[in-house]
């Protein structure tokens, strides 16, 4: 099963939820165009809801650092939130966990941009 990803709207957030697997191909593509799509509309506060994620390969890492960067950049905010224990895991070995902003619920991602 590839990713599935749905964008909703928090206030002035939006949060996409991703379930299914991220990797290289259509589902890494889909990420990073939702997340270069919803920058080049304005919108600047964006929350990845990964609690459905059951995979992740190195280019959805990619595509997590990536759209980070690409947000912080153009003044935004990109933050991950509710990761399962197996892309916690992965993101601690890749030491993105103490770089990329890390919630463990999503109302403590959304309160964060206030």
């Amino acid at each position: 099963m590839s990713a599935i990803l749905k964008i909703r709207y928090s206030g002035e957030v939006a949060v996409v939820d991703i379930s299914g697997r991220i990797t290289m191909g259509d589902a890494s593509l889909a990420l990073r165009d939702n997340i270069r799509e919803l920058i080049a509309q304005g919108q600047m506060k964006v929350v990845l809801n990964l609690a459905g994620v059951t995979f992740m390969d190195s280019a959805g890492i990619g595509e997590l650092v990536s759209g980070y960067v690409s947000a912080t950049n153009k003044k935004g905010n990109l933050k991950l939130c509710q990761l399962t224990k197996r892309i916690r895991d992965l993101l601690q070995v890749t030491r993105l966990f103490n770089v990329l902003p890390i919630y463990d619920r999503e109302e403590d991602a959304l309160r964060s941009f206030v």
